[in-house]
């Protein structure tokens, strides 16, 4: 399988895993939903766990620079983009083929720390902690690193509750929330 078919079989894997979910997603269909044989896949993957790691790193990749991105485009100041990250998940949740976080399912379906699984979704959120405290010191918080912890906080109950619920209310309380944060951080 060839670079390109092996990135193609991960792109494919990745909406399989979305929509369905990594234990209930087995080898078999998997296989029908992506048009790529099994025997292909283990070419390139010796795990279907191995796969799964491919996926979340691609995820990992869009999503966070997409949310940079957009973050950067709906707002100039720091703290703007603290609250841009809230308009940003509204669009998202916009979307028809949301389904949640790609991350929170990992770490649900692979709860032990350990698991290179969980370790890769922990990661991607620890990431994204990153950028939030980076926006927060420039922004002026008087304790960046709990701003930081706050905002995402409120961003994954975001995404849990946008999977559950109406997901235009819970942007906007999203943000409410993270708008009185902010006021008193700032």
């Amino acid at each position: 399988m060839s670079a390109s078919k092996r990135d193609e079989l991960v792109q494919k894997a990745l909406k399989a895993f979305y929509r369905g979910g990594f234990h209930a997603m087995g080898m078999d269909a998997l296989a029908k939903e992506t048009g790529v044989s099994k025997t292909a896949m283990y070419k390139h993957f010796r795990t279907k766990e191995d796969l799964i790691l491919a996926v979340l790193r691609l995820r990992d990749e869009q999503f966070r620079n997409w949310l940079i991105r957009r973050v950067e485009a709906l707002a100039e100041s720091p703290r703007g983009r603290l609250l841009a990250v809230f308009d940003a998940l509204g669009e998202w949740f916009a979307e028809p083929e949301y389904r949640s976080c790609m991350f929170i399912k990992a770490s649900s379906e692979y709860q032990d720390r350990a698991h290179p699984i969980h370790s890769a979704a922990a990661e991607h959120k620890r990431l994204l902690l990153g950028y939030f405290e980076k926006l927060a010191r420039e922004a002026g918080a008087k304790e960046p690193e709990e701003l930081s912890r706050r905002i995402l906080l409120i961003k994954e109950g975001a995404i849990v509750m946008a999977h559950l619920g109406d997901r235009e209310a819970v942007a906007k309380s999203a943000r409410g929330a993270a708008e009185d944060i902010l006021a008193a951080a700032l």
